[in-house]
Formats: structure tokens, C-alpha cells, sequence
């Protein structure tokens, strides 16, 4: 049987809500392994002189749980 656990992260880009999901992924898995899925909850921009400025996600990844 296995055990997921879930953990909400915030994570942004200046490129895109893309890139922003995939830097959640790359800073979750330095510490955390077997990262199964990733829920994306919520999506803002801020914006500066009428243009996006910034790309945000709040994310829920979701990995396994061993039992060692």
C-alpha cells in the first residue's frame, strides 16, 4: 500500500505560469522524492505599465511516502 502526502507550495516566473509550475517541481524534488502529480490551485499575475510582470501559481505536489 503506498502513502501520498501533499504539500502547497507558491512559485513564480517572469516568463510564464508554465515555468513557474516547473520551478515549484525543481525546488520540491531537491528534497523531496518520488513526486507523483502536481495540482494547480490558483494563478495570478501582477502587472506593471500594463504588461505582465510577473507569472504566480499556488501549487499542491504530491509524492509518495516511503516507510524505511
Amino acid at each position: 500500500m503506498s502513502v501520498l502526502k501533499v504539500v502547497e507550495i507558491l512559485g513564480n516566473s517572469e516568463e510564464s505560469w508554465e515555468d513557474a509550475v516547473q520551478r515549484v517541481v525543481n525546488e520540491v524534488a531537491k528534497t523531496v522524492r518520488n513526486i507523483r502529480s502536481v495540482y494547480i490551485q490558483d494563478m495570478q499575475a501582477t502587472i506593471e505599465d500594463n504588461r505582465i510582470a510577473e507569472y504566480r501559481v499556488n501549487a499542491k505536489v504530491c509524492f509518495e511516502v516511503f516507510e524505511e
